[in-house]
């Protein structure tokens, strides 16, 4: 018999396969294991502080030590630790839950279907379109219409809604009928001498294009996040956002807000499609929906919508979808509390008042040899790095730089995330003053140890 691994280090290397990483780069580098949080630090087992300027995975709205959620589940625990919500049965958690984000999201939103994940929601969202379609005798109208660098998750429908090569290649996606579109991302895809005025006219443009070639009858969704996350915190060009509603309107095609990101303050408002004015048929969220301490996700749907699907369960006698887990109810207690943390610490408004003090000081290094663009709203940002910013030329290998940002600044005791040539940030709603100044601090030392780097590498 082998021996056991006599470390967690070890036994992780022996017995675990992580998501988005190289694995056998892992088997030579092992992991970083975290043992506890603290507001908006956490602490790794060798008892390194960080701040987690990322938020865990832009998720952790009320920070990495809320009591008031732990015991919240506790006691949902002992009364009613699972039941479903198949078939005409619920529970108290489900439907409170349910009542609030009617209650939160935009105006018109009025029904909830809860999954436990993003993916699964987006997956979720999917069926609701082809099921809706098919009920109202349209079998035709199932397209979906999304971005390049988009990110809706890794699940077959999800994935392939998806805009991102390192989530597509060798997986077979996208599987479904998907067109991707110009990512609307002024600094990094405008055409020389090309205002953000016309750029946002060219991308309007694309769209119906796309849908006059495609036909306007075949396409069934558009998706999107306000802000594209996970693709490197893209912030839309001005106007972009109403001339897609309208746009979408005039085809009769259903918009989808992908709010799992941007939801419940993340851009300084409730949601980002407040934030760049635009109301949409679907809205999905997840993430800072339970602060990530529990697995939860939401999609809340317009009338129009409801109607559609519920004529058709009608019709057939059920609507064959749903998970085990749908509307869990330790999940959704732990989310109602979180939402009601969010109001009561008023953490959107936090937002939306260290959203001068965090974009303006992330902007201070768009001077820095290292950097092309600083981008973002309320509290997300990226900053991109360039070779060259003028010409928007990329270091090589692709990410390469970004990659030794983001080690610098785990050295710093800060941690982000690289997306390809992207330095991400979302911290946790929760930030104070002190904690911005001291995340702005650490990510300064860590580009000035890179630019040095780089030079002894003749990089720059």
């Amino acid at each position: 018999m082998n021996q056991r691994p006599n470390s967690l280090h070890a036994a992780d290397i022996a017995y675990t396969m992580h998501p988005y990483t190289n694995m056998r780069l892992h088997e030579e580098k092992g992991p970083m294991i975290m043992s506890h949080g603290d507001g908006a630090k956490v602490y790794d087992t060798e008892g390194k502080e960080y701040y987690e300027a990322l938020a865990g995975l832009w998720s952790v709205a009320v920070g990495f030590s809320e009591n008031r959620l732990a015991d919240v589940a506790y006691e949902q625990l002992k009364k009613l630790p699972y039941y479903h919500t198949f078939a005409h049965k619920s529970h108290e958690p489900s439907i409170r839950l349910a009542e609030k984000l009617v209650e939160m999201t935009p105006e018109g939103l009025n029904k909830v279907f809860f999954t436990n994940s993003g993916s699964e929601a987006n997956d979720t969202v999917v069926k609701m379109v082809w099921f809706l379609n098919n009920g109202l005798g349209r079998p035709e109208k199932k397209k979906f219409l999304s971005r390049n660098k988009a990110y809706h998750g890794i699940t077959i429908a999800s994935g392939s809604l998806t805009g991102l090569p390192a989530n597509q290649k060798d997986f077979d996606l996208p599987a479904i009928p998907v067109t991707h579109l110009t990512t609307p991302h002024y600094w990094k895809f405008a055409e020389e001498g090309e205002t953000e005025e016309q750029f946002t006219a060219r991308l309007l443009k694309e769209l119906e294009d796309t849908i006059l070639a495609e036909g306007p009858e075949t396409i069934g969704a558009f998706i999107g996040e306000p802000v594209m996350g996970a693709g490197g915190v893209m912030v839309p060009p001005e106007g972009y956002w109403p001339g897609v509603a309208e746009i979408c309107k005039k085809y009769d095609i259903l918009l989808v807000a992908d709010e799992v990101i941007n939801g419940f303050g993340r851009t300084g408002k409730p949601f980002g499609c407040e934030r760049f004015g635009f109301t949409p048929d679907i809205l999905v969220t997840s993430k800072q929906l339970t602060s990530s301490y529990m697995p939860l996700a939401a999609i809340v749907v317009n009338d129009k919508v409801y109607d559609a699907i519920a004529d058709n369960t009608a019709k057939l006698g059920t609507f064959g979808h749903g998970f085990t887990g749908s509307g869990h109810p330790v999940a959704c207690a732990v989310g109602l509390e979180n939402l009601k943390i969010i109001e009561e610490k008023d953490l959107m408004g936090n937002a939306e008042r260290l959203e001068p003090m965090f974009q303006d000081g992330l902007r201070k290094f768009a001077d820095h040899p290292l950097v092309g663009e600083v981008r973002g709203v309320g509290l997300i940002a990226g900053v991109e790095l360039a070779k060259n910013r003028d010409t928007r030329e990329a270091f090589e290998p692709a990410g390469s730089m970004a990659a030794k940002v983001v080690a610098l600044c785990a050295e710093e005791g800060l941690i982000v995330r690289n997306v390809y040539e992207t330095v991400a940030f979302c911290p946790p709603l929760i930030v104070t003053e002190d904690d911005l100044t001291e995340i702005l601090a650490r990510f300064g030392r860590a580009l000035d140890r890179a630019l040095d780097w780089a030079k002894s590498e003749g990089m720059v």
